[in-house]
């Protein structure tokens, strides 16, 4: 399993080596926001296709990239590291220095849905709002609502898997003894969750971070942080270089 990614295509081949990750044999499973950061968000899809078996969650980012290639116009928030998803797919066109441009509602610019190829479109549509295992393990972008079920978070309000944050705030709470409780999951079994979503860089933590029964996995790769990759039957993870080392002098989010 990996963390928010961001662009940054030189630390999701350094993570994959670094594990000894087979694309034949294993099975990946990314927890979304493969989008926005740095420019090269097209080569780490490519390199994500390479891998035969793949389970991909949606993250807020990816939405709006997804929004993009049905309607054309990215939303407005798309302004948060957007502009490296444009550069990685108009990088060697003559409109590569043509980014964005302000409309009503959002950005148009001199990318078009019909310059992403079909199978960067396949995977963005067929990524998963969440993901449940057969040991009950959930993986999941942000978070989600503990008093429903995950099928009734996701028919009353979608969004939540993608934008939560209090999820991994309670967590911490509960961790350190300041909630009244535990994490509670009483409306259906759930043994941990693995989400991204919140950098653990917001505390200074440049690891994968364990609260509770909840690990988040998002380590600050779509700034100057590190990419993560775990094995969830172990937890043992493997990170990369820091992005700033790997990509000098140029901007993240």
């Amino acid at each position: 399993m990996v963390g928010d990614i961001h662009g940054a295509h030189a630390a999701l081949e350094q993570v994959l080596e670094r594990c000894g990750f087979n694309r034949n044999e294993d099975t990946l499973i990314t927890l979304g926001d493969i989008c926005d950061g740095w420019a090269y968000v097209k080569e780490c899809v490519d390199t994500l296709l390479t891998i035969k078996n793949r389970i991909d969650v949606r993250g807020n980012h990816d939405e709006w990239f997804f929004t993009f290639l049905n309607t054309g116009i990215h939303p407005d928030k798309w302004i948060q590291g957007g502009a490296g998803t444009l550069k990685s797919y108009l990088r060697g066109t003559e409109n590569e220095d043509k980014i964005q441009h302000k409309m009503s509602g959002g950005f148009i610019s001199t990318l078009i849905p019909s310059d992403i190829p079909t199978d960067h479109w396949k995977f963005f549509a067929h990524q998963l709002p969440y993901y449940k295992d057969e040991k009950d393990r959930v993986f999941v972008h942000a978070g989600f609502y503990r008093w429903k079920t995950l099928v009734e978070n996701r028919r009353d309000n979608e969004n939540v898997f993608y934008w939560d944050r209090d999820f991994w705030t309670d967590a911490l709470s509960a961790s350190v003894g300041k909630g009244t409780t535990p994490l509670n999951f009483r409306v259906e079994p759930i043994s941990e969750v693995f989400i991204g979503h919140t950098s653990t860089t917001n505390w200074e933590v440049d690891e994968p971070w364990n609260a509770d029964r909840v690990w988040n996995m998002d380590t600050g790769a779509g700034g100057f942080g590190r990419l993560s990759i775990m094995d969830v039957d172990t937890h043992e993870f493997w990170q990369s270089e820091t992005i700033g080392s790997l990509y000098p002098g140029e901007k993240g989010r």
